[in-house]
């Protein structure tokens, strides 16, 4: 500051000195920039797979399950390493210091998200806490979504929710028992349905049983509702538009691709607005739920009806989906290790006794904890965060990132590294019962995310699966029907579905 005063003291008594000083104030200028320039050039660049001339490295990415060939990639090239896809360099990252490095400390560089073309359309251009860009508008709608469905408050009032879709989940499994009891039981079948109306009750109010949509021209059932909100959707992401790859080329046309996303966000549209409606009738008649689309149509004021439709759609696709892997998965685990399956009955009922496990129990049962972070190590519901775009020159693993890069952060390949987790291939919940893991954190894996994008539905996640996997333990035996016991996993809607849904076998257990 002195220095500042003194230089204008200069100007103002001497004029003649004005050019001598601006130039003495250029040539620093320049050489900050110079030297500025100079750190991002010593930095070495990321080292890079080979590919083909044009396309790059998108014929090694053919299959459906890139998360994969990025862990193979990391053995021979390292945990970071870069790929062209097309005419974009892809920076991918598989160790969990990189991620966080990406989520936490470089956040700034790199906080918006990078969309194909279908998601693009069907998340009404980022029209979700999940996938919009880092900006006011995605701190705007988590604080909404935070408010009524996902924080802790919001739990706490949806609770009687969660213990009312436990409770039918068990007399369903209880009723198959009772009438097969030598059959194997389809869990995915009956989960998959009541998660679908938990996620219904908290937007809706209700668990919907029929729907007259107007534009379809039909009445649908809760199975049909299903199939056009969560399975067209997931199945819909995932469609690659061979021109999100090539921008100089959109003029080409590629209306297959386009007609079929454009019907699923039809279908979807159409569906929601239905559903909208009838809540919005009740609203006239006076009758309050306190349910989402209540919060929304009262409080969120700013937004479009488009806008509403999205937020609403999203609470339900998100309840639905990757709890169900991460809870599947889960019962698949113990149902084929029976000394651990064993273990943690032994837990739940020194815990709980004779009284029937609730939310309550959870944080006095640290290995039902280690089960849910273990299940989420190994069967990352989504193994790979949607893209990141590089927005400023940045560095990252002490490489230099170039603006305009992407970033890719393979969760499956953080949680399949070898330096840092032990055999990580098998399944091993003790692991997370080491003193060093935090009892309450609930980030232990990538799972989740890191830093300000953190996955605002965490705490659902944890209270629905842990609840569900106690109580499923608590009341049967569990054992895998004969020739059950593949690892295949489908990724078909983004996310690591068993490849053929859970059968077991179910014995009451005596209390």
């Amino acid at each position: 500051m002195e220095t500042l005063r003194t230089i204008l003291q200069v100007v103002q008594t001497q004029p003649f000195a004005v050019s001598a000083v601006l130039g003495v104030l250029s040539l620093f200028f320049f050489l900050f920039l110079s030297l500025r320039g100079l750190k991002h050039s010593t930095l070495p660049t990321v080292p890079a797979v080979p590919g083909l001339p044009v396309i790059g490295n998108l014929l090694q990415l053919k299959e459906k399950k890139p998360y994969k060939t990025f862990k193979q990639l990391a053995e021979k090239y390292g945990p970071i390493y870069s790929i062209r896809t097309g005419a974009f360099t892809v920076i991918v990252l598989n160790s969990v210091q990189l991620a966080k490095e990406a989520m936490v400390t470089r956040f700034s560089s790199m906080s918006n998200r990078q969309l194909s073309t279908a998601l693009k359309v069907l998340t009404f251009d980022k029209c979700m806490v999940a996938i919009s860009d880092y900006n006011d508008f995605h701190k705007m709608i988590k604080k909404h979504i935070l408010s009524n469905i996902l924080g802790a408050n919001a739990q706490k009032r949806h609770r009687s929710h969660r213990e009312e879709m436990i409770a039918n989940i068990l007399s369903q499994f209880n009723e198959h028992v009772e009438t097969s009891p030598t059959k194997a039981v389809d869990f995915r079948n009956i989960f998959a349905s009541e998660l679908f109306g938990l996620g219904l009750k908290q937007g809706v109010g209700s668990n919907v049983e029929s729907l007259y949509v107007k534009e379809l021209g039909d009445t649908l059932t809760k199975d049909d509702i299903y199939k056009i909100l969560v399975l067209d959707l997931m199945e819909g992401a995932l469609e690659v538009d061979w021109r999100d790859f090539f921008p100089y080329l959109q003029w080409i046309p590629n209306r297959s691709l386009e007609k079929k996303i454009e019907t699923i966000h039809f279908r979807r549209k159409v569906v929601m607005e239905a559903l909208i409606d009838e809540q919005k009738k009740r609203i006239a008649s006076g009758k309050e739920i306190h349910c989402y689309i209540d919060y929304l149509l009262s409080e969120a004021k700013e937004l479009t009806e488009e806008q509403v439709s999205i937020l609403l759609w999203e609470t339900i696709i998100e309840t639905s989906d990757t709890t169900l892997v991460t809870t599947e998965w889960a019962m698949f685990e113990l149902a084929r290790d029976k000394k651990r399956q064993d273990r943690l009955y032994e837990e739940i009922q020194k815990v709980c006794g004779n009284e029937k496990l609730t939310e309550d129990h959870l944080s006095k049962l640290p290995y039902l904890g280690a089960v849910f972070h273990e299940t989420l190590r190994k069967h990352s519901p989504a193994p790979i965060v949607p893209l990141r775009s590089v927005q400023e020159d940045t560095e990252l693993g002490g490489y230099h990132i170039p603006k305009g890069s992407q970033i890719a952060i393979n969760i499956y390949g953080c949680n399949m590294d070898k330096s840092q987790w032990e055999n990580p291939h098998w399944w091993m919940p003790e692991r997370f019962l080491d003193e060093k893991y935090d009892p309450a954190d609930l980030h232990k894996t990538m799972a989740f995310g890191a830093g300000k994008r953190v996955c605002a539905g965490a705490l659902q996640a944890m209270l629905i699966a842990c609840t569900a996997i106690g109580r499923l333990v608590q009341e049967f035996e569990w054992k895998l029907k004969e020739g059950a016991g593949g690892e295949d996993v489908d990724t078909v809607g983004l996310t690591t579905h068993k490849l053929h849904p859970l059968q077991v076998k179910l014995k009451p257990r005596n209390h």
